[in-house]
């Protein structure tokens, strides 16, 4: 009984993921733009403008910048990753496409990271400075600003305003190979007083948490003090967050793709997350400077914008110190399982450049490391099948009496030295890998569009063919709850053959739970992403050749 409950808890877990996968989808949500103003107290908070008139201001993201650039308030910014531009109104980055990316697999429309205020999806960001001071313009959100030509390149952007008490503000785009932006804001004080300033970025967005979203954070992300803070969009509609003095880093996250401010690893700062109306807004304010007279001073802070490639994360971790930044790939509680399992799979996926293959090889490895296990396991299975006659004896003896029963097979069990859970040991070892596959699978970009071979283009996503229209042959949408795929209908198969080699379970109630145990892994694992089902097909392949060679060794 104690295998049969075991059973049951494997199908109930298997059933929570999947029940999880389709019923706790979050809402999208909208909202409009902000600017930033300076309180009475000193303090420095960002506010919404108006709101736009979403009937007629929203626009298409092309429609928008060919009107801009064709009125010169735009600028271009690009390398071999990033395709985008700066507006001139306000110096906002607002316009980034993924070059590398695509939207779907149908067309070859590249994912749009950042989009301009009047789209339906706007997203953007803004560097500037704000101060208590009203005896000096500082430039705002309508500030028209002007391309310093003379250092202009494709990515590496400078730009300037001077204001009306001959203050002259520069603010430099460096671009590196990647998704990191180098911002470098610099006031230079031609007037004959102090300026006292307070230098600040932001991150501003127009819509909330994607609908395909089903196991991953989406929302505001944080690091304060080596410490990681995750806040849904729901949570910001309900309270404002404010952290004083921290050092780390914050933005918004996306299934694959990040927008983040990283000030220096040994600079404090104030930082907020704020949501309301359906707004959305992260950004810190940096300490005070005091630019005297005739002097300069310059601040500086990254921003990235681009796709969570794990590798490039670490590189940028390691390389400016920026803590825990490989924790914005969102690799779940079971972290110090779910990243070696990537990390596992990556590097097979590096040598042989398929990830179906670097799936297969991987399960190879996680078999041969469970071999013994797996051994030992068949052969308490066989013994304990050896000693069914000895526990009916017992049990006609103590008929009615469970508890003396129950003491007479545990002392049974200890005399020939069997321990009746070690067949389910590596099952129950398989399990935390399993899951841990499938959050690789459902958040990692590298899996994004992965292909394997054949009707196989995605491995992220379940098997795109079905039974019900004879895998294709029949013109029939079917619904997707009948999607019944070819890899799935594999899996059961090879699992019934796997069953077949074990020893038959003597309990009744036991063999026909395991007897459907085929039939209802087939139904539940169609809705899962392919590669999970590759993995876990190509592992009951590899359990049957395991058990033929341990039968044969065992005789």
């Amino acid at each position: 009984m104690d295998q049969l409950r075991l059973v049951i808890a494997v199908i109930l877990s298997t059933i929570i993921l999947f029940c999880w996968q389709y019923f706790f989808m979050p809402t999208e949500q909208s909202y409009n733009q902000i600017n930033a103003i300076t309180d009475s107290n000193n303090r420095i908070a960002i506010e919404s403008e108006e709101a736009l008139d979403t009937a007629h201001a929203l626009k298409d993201h092309d429609e928008v910048l060919t009107n801009e650039f064709s009125e010169s308030l735009r600028i271009p910014i690009t390398n071999n990753y990033l395709k985008g531009s700066i507006n001139l109104a306000g110096a906002k980055l607002d316009d980034l496409v993924l070059l590398h990316y695509e939207q779907n697999l149908k067309d070859n429309k590249k994912v749009i990271l950042l989009s301009p205020q009047k789209t339906e999806k706007s997203y953007f960001a803004e560097f500037g400075w704000l101060s208590s001071n009203n005896k000096f313009d500082l430039p705002n959100n309508k500030t028209i600003w002007k391309v310093d030509s003379s250092t202009n390149n494709a990515d590496d952007v400078n730009l300037f305003w001077i204001n009306s008490q001959g203050v002259k503000f520069h603010l430099r785009f460096k671009l590196d190979d990647d998704y990191l932006f180098e911002i470098t804001q610099r006031i230079e004080n031609l007037s004959h007083q102090e300026i006292v300033a307070y230098p600040y970025a932001s991150i501003s967005r127009s819509y909330g948490q994607d609908e395909s979203n089903s196991m991953v954070h989406e929302g505001a992300l944080a690091v304060f003090d080596d410490k990681l803070f995750e806040f849904s969009f729901s949570d910001l509609d309900k309270e404002t967050v404010e952290k004083k003095q921290q050092k780390g880093w914050l933005g918004f996250s996306d299934k694959y793709w990040l927008v983040s401010i990283l000030p220096d690893s040994n600079i404090s700062f104030n930082a907020k997350f704020s949501g309301s109306d359906n707004k959305y807004q992260s950004d810190i304010l940096k300490n005070k400077i005091i630019v005297t007279p005739g002097q300069t001073l310059s601040d500086s802070t990254r921003f990235f914008a681009g796709a969570k490639n794990i590798d490039l994360l670490h590189k940028y971790q390691t390389k400016y110190n920026i803590s825990l930044l490989d924790r914005a790939v969102d690799f779940g509680f079971l972290y110090f399982i779910t990243k070696p399992i990537f990390l596992l799979l990556n590097y097979f996926y590096k040598v042989v450049g398929n990830f179906g293959i670097a799936i297969l090889l991987m399960t190879i490895f996680i078999k041969a490391l469970l071999f013994p296990l797996a051994y030992k396991g068949f052969v308490s299975m066989n013994r304990l099948k050896e000693l069914q006659p000895q526990l009916a004896i017992t049990k006609e003896r103590f008929g009615a009496d469970a508890v003396a029963f129950q003491k007479a097979v545990i002392d049974l069990y200890k005399k020939e030295k069997v321990n009746p859970m070690s067949g389910c040991l590596p099952l129950l070892l398989q399990m935390p890998i399993f899951f841990a596959l499938y959050k690789v699978l459902s958040v990692t970009i590298e899996m994004r569009h992965a292909k394997f071979f054949g009707w196989l283009k995605d491995l992220s996503v379940q098997d795109p063919t079905t039974i019900f229209n004879l895998f294709g042959l029949l013109p029939w949408s079917v619904p997707s709850f009948l999607m019944i795929g070819v890899l799935p209908i594999l899996m059961a198969i090879t699992m019934h053959i796997q069953q077949s080699l074990n020893p038959a379970p003597t309990d009744p109630t036991q063999a026909q739970v395991m007897k459907y145990l085929p039939l209802i892994f087939l139904f539940v694992f169609a809705s899962f992403p392919s590669g999970l089902v590759l993995y876990w097909t190509w592992s009951n392949i590899l359990s049957i050749i395991q058990q033929i060679i341990i039968k044969r060794i065992a005789r």
